[in-house]
């Protein structure tokens, strides 16, 4: 089954079933990422562009593509969104977002929505390579991974300015996409991903999405409820490592919390060691 096949498709239930050996499985690969070779980004890349009409054309097409993401959470997701008024407890910062990782259309459009400012997303420099849309990414606030030394001091360094410039920075701890998946995965890095917050002193909130039965007669394929959660706060008197464990289980026990919400589980998970032989 292909990819985008998964997404924008009812499916039949015996096309429903995922096997898998842990939590860091990656049911979704694309061609790039099977090959399982290291993505470098282009030499020269440049995190933030310097160039100010590439700039304004970064801002017309976010607009543009805010616009089109609105459409597709109301008339294809049939999307809700829970507790975005949570954002109005903070004012003149920036913040940070985790979220849940099932569905990669509506993980890159929602947030847009559900943010009350400019996001820019964390992705896997993997993305940029994808047919069409991959190129554009950046544009609408993509921040690929660095792989190397130089390309990390990169990425940082621009992660911490948009920050600062009290934007929105949306990443998703659980890594890899699980196709509707209703529970919430253990965070692959740890506590990693909440060094952003800690060292900018910023809050982070959380975005978990849920399903639910679809109100549209003869479709299979779910609606979404998306809820907000937080803000949650580095504590002063923990040190760094302190810090970025506190908001790591935050985030999680928010997530799971609000995960519990889901009423339908379109596709099932189960162990490798439950298949029949």
């Amino acid at each position: 089954m292909a990819k985008a096949e998964l997404f924008q498709k009812d499916l039949p239930e015996e096309e429903r079933v995922f096997y898998y050996d842990n939590e860091e499985d990656d049911p979704i690969k694309t061609k790039e990422q099977e090959r399982k070779e290291k993505v470098l980004l282009p030499e020269g890349y440049e995190f933030i562009p310097k160039n100010p009409f590439v700039r304004m054309y970064s801002s017309v097409l976010f607009r543009c593509f805010k616009v089109f993401a609105r459409f597709y959470a109301r008339f294809y997701l049939h999307m809700n969104i829970v507790g975005r008024e949570k954002f109005k407890k903070i004012k003149g910062t920036g913040y940070v977002m985790y979220a849940n990782h099932t569905n990669p259309f509506h993980d890159a459009f929602s947030p847009a929505l559900v943010a009350n400012k400019r996001i820019f997303t964390i992705i896997s420099p993997v993305n940029l390579k994808l047919p069409g849309i991959g190129k554009f990414l950046p544009m609408i606030g993509g921040i690929p991974l660095g792989t190397n030394d130089e390309e990390k001091k990169a990425m940082n360094e621009a992660v911490d300015k948009r920050i600062k410039q009290k934007k929105c920075l949306v990443i998703y701890p659980e890594a890899h996409v699980w196709p509707y998946y209703t529970k919430i995965r253990k965070f692959p890095a740890g506590d990693k991903s909440f060094k952003y917050p800690v060292r900018n002193n910023v809050p982070i909130f959380t975005m978990t999405t849920t399903y639910h039965k679809s109100k549209v007669k003869g479709q299979a394929r779910p609606d979404m409820t998306v809820y907000v959660d937080g803000p949650f706060y580095p504590d002063e008197k923990l040190t760094d490592d302190q810090n970025r464990a506190k908001l790591a289980k935050e985030a999680y026990d928010s997530m799971v919390k609000w995960s519990k919400k889901s009423t339908y589980e379109y596709f099932q998970y189960r162990h490798k060691s439950t298949k029949r032989k």
